[in-house]
C-alpha cells in the first residue's frame, strides 16, 4: 500500500470515528476495527487483525490505543502509528474533559443512568459477537488447540480467579513452544 496523505487522512478519519461513537471500552472497538479495516477497507487480513488483538490485549495501555498503534505503524510505519493514535486519542480526550466538568449533574439524571445501563447490556453483545468472530476464524484455519487454550484459559479467570496476567503469560509460552514444536518439524 502506498503511503501518501490520502492514506494517513483516511487512517486518522477512521480511527477517529471508530473513537468518537464506540462505548464500551477495547474489545467494542477491536471488533469496529476489524469490520472497517478487515471487511470493509481490506487493508489487513483477519490473522494480522486476530495478531494485533492479542498483542494489543497484553501490552500495557488501552487496548484500543495499543491496536491503533499496531493497525497505524502497520499501514504507514512510524507516522502512521501516531495519526492513530491521535485519531483514538482525541474524542474521548474531548469527551471526558467536557463531562469532567459536569459529571455530579449528568449523573444524577435518571434518565442518563438507564441510558448508561442499556449501553452497558450492548457492550456485552458486542463482546460476544467479538469473540464469537476471532473464534470463528481460529476454528476456519483448524487451529483446535488454540479453541482449548482459550477455554481453558477462561476457565481458569473466570472459574478459579487466576490472575489474568499469569494466565497471559502461561498462554504466551505455550504459543512458543507449540511455534518452536512446529518449526523443527
Amino acid at each position: 500500500m502506498k503511503r501518501d496523505s490520502k492514506l494517513y487522512g483516511t487512517l486518522f478519519l477512521q480511527t477517529l470515528k471508530l473513537s468518537a461513537f464506540t462505548f464500551g471500552g477495547g474489545y467494542v472497538i477491536i471488533s469496529l476495527m476489524k469490520k472497517q479495516f478487515v471487511d470493509k477497507l481490506g487493508w489487513m487480513n483477519e490473522k494480522e487483525m486476530l495478531d494485533y488483538t492479542a498483542i494489543a490485549q497484553s501490552s500495557p495501555g488501552a487496548i484500543a490505543v495499543n491496536a491503533a498503534i499496531l493497525v497505524g505503524y502497520n499501514l504507514g510505519g512510524v507516522l502512521g502509528a501516531l495519526v492513530a493514535i491521535v485519531g483514538t486519542v482525541l474524542p474521548p480526550l474531548v469527551i471526558l474533559t467536557a463531562i469532567s466538568y459536569v459529571y455530579s449533574a449528568f449523573m444524577s439524571i435518571k434518565a442518563i443512568q438507564y441510558i448508561m445501563l442499556g449501553m452497558q447490556a450492548g457492550v456485552v453483545a458486542v463482546i460476544c459477537d467479538v469473540v464469537w468472530g476471532l473464534t470463528q476464524s481460529i476454528w476456519k484455519e483448524n487451529r483446535y488447540v488454540a479453541v482449548v487454550v482459550a477455554l481453558l484459559a477462561f476457565g481458569a479467570t473466570a472459574i478459579f480467579s487466576v490472575n489474568v496476567m499469569l494466565v497471559v503469560v502461561l498462554c504466551a509460552l505455550f504459543g512458543a513452544a507449540m511455534y518452536g514444536r512446529g518449526e523443527k518439524k
